[in-house]
């Protein structure tokens, strides 16, 4: 099965460098008319005033697809605001008639440690990538809705998922994306709007500073990008899940619920929990919920 995107028209933010880049040309270079979106800014976020500003990194990419044979449009706009990601749509409405895929990937840093973080700092970060996301899902939404049709990828982290020291911003932004995942998954599926969630690990801007030289090599942005594709295509019939892609390696990660302890006939006290924390913590039999209402469900039955 040869899966391409011949009119289909993808936003892929933060498309300038490292993994939006490759998402953006794997994309174009199997017929998907792409929007290549970056403000053009640090990692940091803050603005870049020399090689071309803020328009060199979304253009370099559009012209490394043309140059290939495709088709694809630059856009500059920020996705930390509603009004700037709402362009970001337009541009591909005022270009190619309408938009199909999103792949939300724009993305900053600004690490350090709860103790030493500025409140401002903290907030640019949540703002850029979970706002960043709901803010351009949000303008897209309509337009997938009224076709019943759409593909959209929000990109999550290992560090919300299972932490990273002096990350509390990114981590708890990186988390939120998944739980906004887990509602739309759900008001989209009538629509044939699949959503689903990208944990990855590769070698970026951002994570140059994080890995061994040795541990970059291997992680090749490329190398996450085929999920991705996959993701944003007719074949796939998933919704709702996070994958983890890096180094050639990709997995489903799920939550798990352990069966816990249950008391009937009598109000639990706090010294039944002390008492019984390890069964309660116990995963070896676990159960998965693929909604909170599945899990209410399962609390009240006892089952």
């Amino acid at each position: 099965m040869t899966i391409r995107f011949d009119n289909r028209v993808a936003i892929v933010t933060g498309a300038g460098n490292g993994l939006g880049r490759a998402h953006a040309l794997l994309l174009a270079s199997r017929g998907a008319k792409v929007v290549v979106n970056d403000p053009g800014g640090a990692v940091d976020g803050r603005p870049i005033n020399t090689g071309g500003g803020g328009h060199a990194a979304a253009d370099k990419v559009v012209d490394e697809i043309k140059a290939a044979g495709g088709i694809a449009v630059a856009n500059y706009d920020s996705v930390a605001e509603a009004a700037t990601a709402a362009n970001i749509v337009k541009t591909a409405v005022d270009a190619f008639g309408t938009v199909d895929i999103v792949v939300n990937n724009a993305g900053v840093l600004r690490d350090k440690t709860f103790h030493n973080m500025t409140t401002e700092d903290f907030e640019f970060v949540v703002k850029v990538h979970f706002l960043g996301t709901a803010y351009v899902t949000h303008a897209a939404w309509p337009i997938l809705r009224a076709k019943a049709y759409g593909r959209i990828v929000v990109t999550s982290s290992n560090s919300g998922i299972y932490g990273t020291f002096g990350q509390s911003n990114y981590g708890g932004a990186k988390l939120a994306v998944v739980g906004f995942m887990n509602a739309l998954r759900l008001e989209g599926q009538k629509y044939n709007i699949m959503m689903n969630a990208l944990a990855p690990i590769a070698a970026t801007r951002m994570t140059e500073s994080l890995m061994t030289p040795e541990a970059l090599a291997r992680l090749r942005p490329e190398f996450v990008s085929p999920m991705v594709a996959f993701l944003c295509s007719e074949q796939c019939q998933r919704t709702g899940d996070i994958w983890s892609a890096g180094a050639g390696t990709f997995a489903r990660i799920e939550y798990r619920e352990a069966e816990g302890l249950r008391i009937d006939g009598r109000a639990p006290t706090i010294e039944d929990v002390a008492d019984n924390i390890e069964k309660i913590a116990d995963v070896s039999a676990s159960r998965v919920f693929r909604t909170s209402g599945e899990e209410v469900a399962a609390v009240v039955s006892g089952s």
